[in-house]
């Protein structure tokens, strides 16, 4: 056999057997997560803001409608994470942001931001006002912003920096669903994207190593 023929013959199944199992990978994820089939993402990945060089250029707007700056979290370890009232990573991830603020707020000056999204299966279909009645169950005390986009041709500014600054599978830049969390350090670096089934509390190793920095 021609050596370059044999090769094939190797090679071949190798390669139908690696993407055969990425492919079922896939589609268990998909199925398990319920991607928003709603919206339209076909325009491809957006673009950071010129002149966001870092996530202390940006503004947002809180869940009471004032404009904040992201300058008040400079020096301070940031957890950002998009939020939904009806989704089935509610509970544990409201809890467990919770604890992870009670514990370290105080004395590591730990800061969690967290924006409210309906993009996901509409599991956010609640307004502010409700939003803020809501989120009293898990007794929140950290920073939320008003309803935003974390895809799509108005995604929020800075979860577009996130998002770049931390890609997902593959290089992707789009978040998955309700509950991506980001962590950034004092200085305002990405350190790691957390997938919607990564529990907070299993963020705890990083946390504790930012605080270092």
């Amino acid at each position: 056999m021609h050596p370059v023929l044999k090769w094939l013959s190797v090679v071949t199944p190798i390669v139908s057997i690696f993407l055969g199992g990425y492919y079922w990978r896939s589609v268990s994820i998909s199925a398990t997560l319920k991607p928003d089939l709603t919206t339209d993402y076909s325009k491809g990945e957006e673009v950071i803001m010129a002149d966001a060089k870092s996530i202390y250029d940006i503004k947002y707007v809180d869940i009471d409608g004032n404009e904040q700056s992201m300058e008040q979290y400079r020096g301070h370890v940031l957890i950002v994470v998009n939020v939904a009232s009806k989704c089935g990573f509610t509970c544990v991830n409201y809890k467990e942001l919770t604890e992870l603020y009670d514990k370290y707020s105080e004395n590591e000056g730990l800061r969690i931001l967290a924006f409210p999204c309906n993009q996901f299966g509409s599991q956010e279909p609640l307004g502010e006002t409700e939003i803020k009645e809501f989120v009293k169950e898990y007794d929140v005390r950290y920073n939320l912003a008003s309803k935003s986009n974390v895809n799509g041709d108005n995604t929020h500014a800075l979860w577009t920096l996130l998002k770049d600054r931390q890609r997902g599978i593959l290089g992707t830049t789009l978040v998955k669903w309700n509950f991506t969390k980001f962590l950034v350090d004092k200085k305002g670096n990405v350190l790691k994207r957390y997938a919607p089934n990564t529990n907070p509390k299993a963020m705890e190793k990083d946390i504790i190593e930012a605080f270092k920095s």
